[in-house]
Parts: structure tokens; C-alpha cells; sequence
């Protein structure tokens, strides 16, 4: 194989989530997720200290000009595009904890995972009041199909996910947590079930831990969250424009974007600048104006904007959605880092949660350049 000059970090990250990769052996690093309430169809990939979620098994990305060698036992590999070497990657190896049950037989793994390269990820509740129906939920959503393939459990009690993260930190030297939950009935949105399980998350093992839920109908939560320990929250809007946020998710688009405004708001005197987060999906339908327009906003309230493109995944009524062109990103990200690094925003500075850990956007590789 011939060696082609490497792109820049940026620039590889936002090809490889446009247009996934190819993996020699599929069944490199930990397992992939497929379905489920996050980065899904995904294999975890650290190119140049970044670890970065990259999809594997999407349409396009058996497609790919990106291909992965099978690594070796060390989880280091190459990569290569059209043939030529760009370089050399490496897949996080499958965490010790995996290997662990609760007393009551559950795999740990079914309680929660490892996002990124050291990040505890949970679905606190893996049923949503917006999924029930096709005419309410969000298009792009798979939290019911870990569910019903048997990869995870309903409702993960505190004490469970107490005891997983513990051993997540002791064996896996985890660095911190993401909860998040489908949105049950009740005006906390959620909020109640994730106090509760930070509090005894945190009596059981010092991690930091990023709550994530959609805007209560009351600001008391917050405290409520915060007082529990909750160090860092994300409400995301996924979709800034209404028309598109009415047709991509037609359930969660009745909660307006003034409404996760005012929260935003509320939540940042709480939590402090940069410590409250909304993930903004870019491909779905948003120009490059209204992402930044929403963006400007957002920083100046002291919120992260954390834009990610958009991936489909399989199962869902946008599976055959096509991903952002890797441009679209690069004209998004380039200015948006540039405002963050400006206003003091940073991804290393975010406690715990998307955001610090980064591996679904090029966003932080951007401002690492701009900081180095």
C-alpha cells in the first residue's frame, strides 16, 4: 500500500463520521451498539489522542473509502482510504466490567456502557412517552430496539447503576458518567429518576456525572439535580428550525424552543457557564445560518453547543436519511469553535457528559487546534 499525506485531524474526523468505515474485522475493539438511545451503529476509534465514534454499520459505511485493518492485540490498526495508508488508529479494548453481573444475574453491560474511550454511559429508563407512538416520536430515535433485542433492561435501579459505575472506575479507570432517560409522564421530565440515581451513584464512587432530560416544567429541579449530584446537564434540542423540529420530531416539538430557552437560562445560574449543554444534530434539515444564528444564542446564556452530524440508524424511519457532507461540518464547526474558544466555552472544561468526552463531533479537535 502506498502512504497518502494524512488530512488534518478535523478534517478525517468529519469524513469518517460522513461517510463511516469499512472494518477488516468487525469484530475489533469492544462491542458496537446497534439501536438504542445513543451513538449508535458506531465502533469507538482514537485517531491522533481522540477517541471518535464512527459509523460501521450504516448504509453508507459499507460503502466507505475509509478501511480499517484488523488490529492487533494491542487494539492498534491502520487506516486507509481508496488504498492508500493515511495512518494509524487504535480501538479501545472491550472494558474489564463487561465481564461482571449483579448479584441478581444482570450483565453490567446491560446497565450500562462504554461510550467514547472512558465514558459510563446509561439510558435510565429505556421507554419513552414520545415512542410509543409513530405519529409522536422522534424520527431519528432508537431507544426501544436495545430494549426489545434483550442488550439492556427497562428501568436500571440507583443501586445497580451505583454498583456498575464503581466497578467501571476500579477496573476501566472511567472518568465520567452520562445518564440519560426516556421522558416518562410527569412535569420533572425525567429529572426525579436521574436525582435519584446521582445521589446514590454518588455515595457509592466520586465520579462526575452529566444528567440528561428534556426542560422540566419547573426551574426547582435544577437545585433538586445539582443538590443530588448531578454535575453538568444536557437538554437538547437536536433541531433548532420549528418547521423541522415539527416534522423530525413532532412529540418532542411541543416543548418550544423558548421553553428550553428559558431553561437554558434557569439552568446556568445552577450549574454554572459551560456546565449546561443541548446537542444540535446537523443533516437533519437546518441551514448552516440557523445552526450558528441558535449557536450565538446559546453561548451567550453560557450553553455549549454540542453539533454533531447526523447519523441514521438502522430500524429507524430515518435509516435511509443521508449524513451531512463532510463541508457542511467543517463550515458549521471551523466558526462555532472559533466562538466558543472566544467566550470561554471549552470541551475541557465541561465536567462531565457529550461534550467533554467529544467522540460525536470534530467540535473539539477544532478547538484544541485553536488552544494548542
Amino acid at each position: 500500500m502506498d502512504t497518502l499525506p494524512s488530512p488534518s485531524t478535523e478534517t478525517l474526523i468529519n469524513e469518517l463520521q460522513s461517510y463511516g468505515a469499512r472494518l477488516v474485522d468487525p469484530k475489533a475493539g469492544h462491542e458496537s451498539r446497534r439501536g438504542g438511545a445513543g451513538p449508535s451503529d458506531h465502533k469507538a476509534l482514537t485517531i491522533d489522542g481522540m477517541t471518535v465514534m464512527v459509523p460501521v454499520h450504516t448504509a453508507p459505511a459499507f460503502e466507505s473509502p475509509y478501511l480499517v485493518e484488523k488490529p492487533d492485540e494491542a487494539g492498534k490498526s491502520r487506516i486507509s482510504r481508496d488504498g492508500k495508508v493515511l495512518g494509524e488508529v487504535s480501538f479501545p479494548l472491550r472494558p474489564r466490567f463487561y465481564e461482571k453481573t449483579t448479584a441478581d444475574g444482570i450483565p453490567y453491560s446491560k446497565i450500562a456502557v462504554l461510550h467514547g474511550r472512558d465514558v459510563l454511559a446509561t439510558t435510565v429508563l429505556q421507554t419513552c412517552i414520545r415512542y410509543q407512538s409513530r405519529t409522536k416520536t422522534c424520527q431519528f430515535c432508537a431507544i426501544g430496539q436495545s430494549l426489545a433485542a434483550g442488550r439492556t433492561i427497562a428501568h436500571k435501579t440507583p443501586e445497580q447503576l451505583a454498583e456498575v459505575a464503581k466497578a467501571a472506575v476500579e477496573l476501566d479507570g472511567v472518568r465520567h458518567m452520562v445518564m440519560t432517560t426516556g421522558t416518562p409522564k410527569g412535569d420533572d421530565r425525567g429529572a426525579a429518576i436521574l436525582a435519584e440515581s446521582a445521589r446514590t451513584i454518588k455515595a457509592a464512587v466520586d465520579l462526575p456525572i452529566q444528567a440528561q432530560c428534556e426542560p422540566p416544567e419547573d426551574d426547582v429541579w435544577f437545585e433538586r439535580m445539582k443538590e443530588a449530584g448531578v454535575d453538568a446537564l444536557g437538554m437538547h434540542l437536536e433541531v433548532v428550525t420549528p418547521e423541522v423540529r415539527a416534522r423530525i420530531m413532532p412529540g418532542k416539538a411541543q416543548v418550544s424552543v423558548e421553553k428550553y430557552m428559558a431553561s437554558f437560562k434557569a439552568a446556568v445560574k445552577v450549574f454554572g457557564r459551560g456546565q449546561v449543554s443541548t446537542y444540535i444534530l446537523a443533516g437533519l434539515g437546518d441551514t448552516r445560518e440557523a445552526i450558528l444564528d441558535m449557536c450565538e444564542k446559546l453561548v451567550e446564556i453560557g450553553v455549549y453547543p454540542f453539533v454533531v452530524p447526523f447519523v441514521p440508524i438502522s430500524g429507524t424511519p430515518l435509516e435511509s436519511h443521508p449524513t451531512p457532507k463532510p463541508d457542511f461540518m467543517h463550515a458549521i464547526l471551523k466558526p462555532l469553535s472559533e466562538m466558543l474558544v472566544t467566550s470561554g466555552l471549552k470541551a475541557v472544561d465541561i465536567k462531565a457528559g457529550c461534550g467533554k468526552c467529544g467522540a460525536c463531533s470534530a467540535l473539539s479537535t477544532y478547538e484544541r487546534r485553536l488552544t494548542a
